[in-house]
């Protein structure tokens, strides 16, 4: 069992959001909503799913429905991170 940074998640979402969005992440912070940033329902639930993917994480999408922010979805998922 190994603990998932908030800093690793952070960079590994911006990393995919990057990537579905084709966007510039330089500016991104965690105070920062993906609605806000441009991502759609399908864009925010593609980029939850891919960074979770990417950080060996599962979490039900139910988790996240109260995610005001980046910073909300990072500690979400590194709390699941923490429960594996």
């Amino acid at each position: 069992m190994s603990t998932i940074t908030q800093e690793k998640t952070f960079e590994t979402l911006k990393s995919v959001f990057a990537e579905i969005m084709e966007a510039d992440v330089s500016a991104v912070t965690l105070a920062d909503s993906l609605r806000d940033l441009g991502a759609n329902s399908i864009d925010r639930a593609d980029i939850i799913t891919e960074t979770m993917e990417q950080l060996d994480v599962s979490l039900p999408m139910v988790r996240f429905g109260e995610a005001r922010n980046i910073g909300d979805i990072v500690a979400i998922i590194c709390e699941g991170g923490e429960a594996e």
